[in-house]
């Protein structure tokens, strides 16, 4: 009987009954390395903080800056976005590898129905999948806080599906 049972349990456990396949699973580490090179990359800067709209790691303004973004990719692939926190709550792409239209998408807003708006306003991360600009993408978001604990901003980073 025993025999039996491990016959089965085997043939169901190769039959692809695990929740991830390993696209997913290569996807999701990506993800991981990807956030960890991008919070690495900025925080070499010093502390972030967001002051009039701007959001600065140090003295290092961020807003328009696409060298660390850029980096990141070169390195990791996929993309990277940082966000500033804006006063009504949404957060804003302040530099980014997203194209919109022939142009980095800049300005643009992240959904507010994204699986990741709120994880990322209870100070929270969020891994997963996630439509951004209606295409699919593994990602990873991550609150930025500043030295008080509040969150000013959101590191991302993703992978097209």
């Amino acid at each position: 009987m025993k025999k039996v049972i491990v016959i089965l349990l085997t043939a169901v456990f190769l039959s692809g009954y695990s929740s991830f396949t390993p696209a997913q699973i290569d996807y999701a580490t990506k993800v991981k390395v990807s956030m960890n090179l991008l919070k690495q990359e900025l925080a070499v800067f010093g502390t972030p903080k967001l002051e009039g709209g701007i959001l600065s790691f140090g003295t290092t303004e961020i807003n328009g800056n696409f060298d660390i973004v850029d980096e990141v990719v070169d390195k990791e692939g996929g993309t990277a976005t940082v966000f500033i926190k804006k006063d009504d709550g949404s957060f804003e792409r302040i530099a980014t590898t997203i194209i919109n239209e022939g142009r980095r998408a800049v300005g643009t807003k992240l959904a507010v129905a994204s699986p990741a708006m709120a994880p990322i306003k209870a100070g929270n991360a969020y891994y997963g999948q996630a439509d951004i600009l209606s295409r699919k993408y593994e990602t990873g978001y991550e609150p930025i806080k500043d030295a008080s604990g509040q969150v000013i901003g959101i590191y991302y980073v993703g992978y097209r599906l």
